[in-house]
C-alpha cells in the first residue's frame, strides 16, 4: 500500500487518530471523504494547526499534522517546541517536499535545516524514510509512539527491498564491510546504494546503514561502524550543521570514540533550484559523484594510524 491508503487504515482502525493538513493536501487528497469527521484542514495556518494538535492531543487524541517542511519546522517551530514539545505530546508532523524532494523551490521552502530544529526539541523523534515503502513500514510505529514525531515524507519508489524488522531507534544495515562505512538517511538513500556499489567494484569494501530513524541515532550501529571501518562517510541532504554529521560527531565525542569521518552535505549554502536529477548533478549528489568523493578521499588518507581523527 502507498502512505495515503496506509494512513486511511490506521485511522479508520482507532478513533484517536485526526487527521490534519495546512491547505497541504498532496500526500492526503482522498481522505477527507472517508475518515467521518475527523479530517481538518486549517488553512495557510502552520501554526494554528499546531496549537490546535497539542489542544486535540491533550484531550487523548493523537493528531497526524500534514505541511510543507520548511514551514512546519520553521515557521512553526515555536509551537512545536511549546506547544507540542514541553509537554512531550504525541503531536506527528509529516513534512512534505523536505531537502532534494523540494527540487524545483528556491531558499524559502527548502526543508535543509529541519533535522536540526526538530532534534532540538527534547522527546521529539525523527523519521526519514528512504522511500514510500520503508515510510509505510515505519509509520504505524511512529504513530504508536508516546512521543512527538517528525516525519519527512517521501514517496520515492524502493532502490532496494527493506528489512521487515523495524524498530524505532534502529538502523537497516543494508550491506556489510570493512574499509568504508557509509551512513545516510531519507531520499539518498538510493544514490548512496549506488556509490556502494562502485566502490565495492573499485576495491573498496563498504558497508551501508540506513539510518532510517535519524533521533534517537542508533548508537550500537554508528559505535560498531567506528571500530571496524577506516571511514565514516555521512551523506544528508541537509545543511552541514545539525544534521547527521553533527549528530555522529557528538555520539563519537561523547564516547570517547575517535574515528576518521567525511561529512557530505551543503555547507553554508541552499541548493540550485531544479528537476531532482538535475538537482543531485549540479550539488554532486549522485551515485558516481559520490563514490568518486569517497574514493578519492580513501586513497589520500593514511588510514595506517586508527587513531588519527578527521
Amino acid at each position: 500500500m502507498n502512505y495515503e491508503a496506509t494512513l486511511q487504515e490506521l485511522v479508520l482502525a482507532d478513533d484517536k487518530y485526526i487527521v490534519m493538513t495546512a491547505e497541504n493536501r498532496a500526500a492526503i487528497r482522498n481522505l477527507p471523504g472517508v475518515l467521518n469527521g475527523r479530517f481538518l484542514d486549517t488553512g495557510i495556518t502552520e501554526q494554528a494547526m499546531i496549537g490546535m494538535a497539542a489542544g486535540l492531543a491533550l484531550r487523548g487524541r493523537v493528531p497526524v499534522a500534514h505541511a510543507l517542511a520548511a514551514f512546519l519546522t520553521m515557521r512553526a517551530f515555536e509551537f512545536v517546541r511549546t506547544d507540542a514539545g514541553i509537554g512531550r505530546l504525541p503531536v506527528k508532523l509529516v513534512g512534505g517536499v523536505p531537502g532534494f524532494l523540494s527540487d524545483a523551490n528556491g531558499p524559502t521552502h527548502q526543508a535543509i535545516e529541519d533535522i536540526s530544529l526538530m532534534r532540538g526539541i527534547p522527546g521529539m523523534q525523527i523519521f526519514c524514510p528512504a522511500d514510500e515503502a520503508e515510510l509505510v513500514l515505519g509509520l504505524p510505529s511512529f504513530l504508536a509512539s508516546p512521543h512527538p514525531v517528525y516525519i519527512r515524507h517521501n514517496t520515492l519508489p524502493a532502490a532496494a527491498a527493506h528489512n521487515p524488522n523495524f524498530a524505532i531507534g534502529q538502523a537497516e544495515q543494508v550491506q556489510n564491510g570493512r574499509d568504508v562505512t557509509i551512513l545516510v538517511y531519507g531520499m539518498l538513500f538510493r544514490e548512496a546504494l549506488a556509490a556502494s556499489e562502485l566502490l565495492e567494484a573499485q576495491g573498496i569494501s563498504a558497508r551501508l546503514l540506513n539510518m532510517r530513524t535519524v533521533w534517537p541515532v542508533d548508537e550500537t550501529a554508528v559505535l560498531a561502524a567506528a571500530k571496524q571501518t577506516k571511514l565514516l562517510v555521512t551523506i544528508e541532504d541537509h545543511f552541514l550543521t545539525g544534521g547527521l554529521f553533527s549528530i555522529v560527531s557528538e555520539l563519537l565525542v561523547r564516547r570517547g570514540v575517535q574515528a576518521n569521518v567525511l561529512p557530505i552535505a551543503l555547507e553554508n549554502r541552499w541548493f540550485q533550484p531544479a528537476l531532482l536529477d538535475e538537482v543531485l548533478a549540479y550539488e554532486g549528489f549522485t551515485g558516481p559523484q559520490l563514490a568518486q568523493k569517497i574514493h578519492e578521499y580513501y586513497l589520500s588518507t593514511d588510514f595506517a594510524d586508527k587513531n588519527k581523527s578527521v
